[in-house]
Protein backbone atom coordinates (compact mmCIF):
# COMPACT_ATOMS: atom_id res chain seq x y z
CA UNK A 1 0.00 0.00 0.00
CA UNK A 2 3.04 2.29 0.82
CA UNK A 3 4.51 1.57 -2.60
CA UNK A 4 1.51 3.30 -4.58
CA UNK A 5 1.23 6.12 -2.81
CA UNK A 6 4.70 7.07 -2.86
CA UNK A 7 4.15 7.49 -6.47
CA UNK A 8 1.84 9.85 -6.28
CA UNK A 9 4.14 13.08 -5.34
CA UNK A 10 6.43 14.28 -8.13
CA UNK A 11 9.88 15.56 -6.85
CA UNK A 12 10.48 17.36 -10.15
CA UNK A 13 9.17 20.90 -9.37
CA UNK A 14 11.28 21.00 -6.02
CA UNK A 15 14.19 19.63 -7.56
CA UNK A 16 13.87 22.43 -10.00
CA UNK A 17 13.48 24.90 -7.73
CA UNK A 18 16.02 23.93 -5.45
CA UNK A 19 18.84 23.94 -8.37
CA UNK A 20 17.49 27.01 -9.50
CA UNK A 21 18.51 28.55 -5.93
CA UNK A 22 21.90 27.19 -5.99
CA UNK A 23 22.48 28.79 -8.57
CA UNK A 24 21.32 31.74 -7.87
CA UNK A 25 23.59 31.93 -4.55
CA UNK A 26 26.56 30.45 -6.39
CA UNK A 27 25.98 33.52 -8.59
CA UNK A 28 25.45 36.26 -5.93
CA UNK A 29 28.80 34.85 -4.12
CA UNK A 30 30.87 34.75 -7.16
CA UNK A 31 29.51 38.87 -7.43
CA UNK A 32 30.57 39.60 -4.03
CA UNK A 33 33.84 37.71 -4.50
CA UNK A 34 34.47 39.64 -7.63
CA UNK A 35 34.21 43.00 -5.80
CA UNK A 36 36.22 42.37 -3.41
CA UNK A 37 38.79 41.46 -4.72
CA UNK A 38 38.71 43.99 -7.43
CA UNK A 39 38.47 47.04 -5.06
CA UNK A 40 39.64 50.37 -6.69
CA UNK A 41 43.03 51.17 -5.75
CA UNK A 42 44.10 54.73 -5.14
CA UNK A 43 47.22 55.81 -6.90
CA UNK A 44 48.33 58.66 -4.28
CA UNK A 45 46.95 57.07 -0.75
CA UNK A 46 48.44 59.17 2.46
CA UNK A 47 50.96 56.08 3.63
CA UNK A 48 52.61 56.44 0.13
CA UNK A 49 52.69 60.50 0.61
CA UNK A 50 54.56 60.45 4.08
Amino acid sequence: MITQNLALYNWNNGVIMIAIFALVCITLVAILINFMMGGKKEEGTEEEEQ
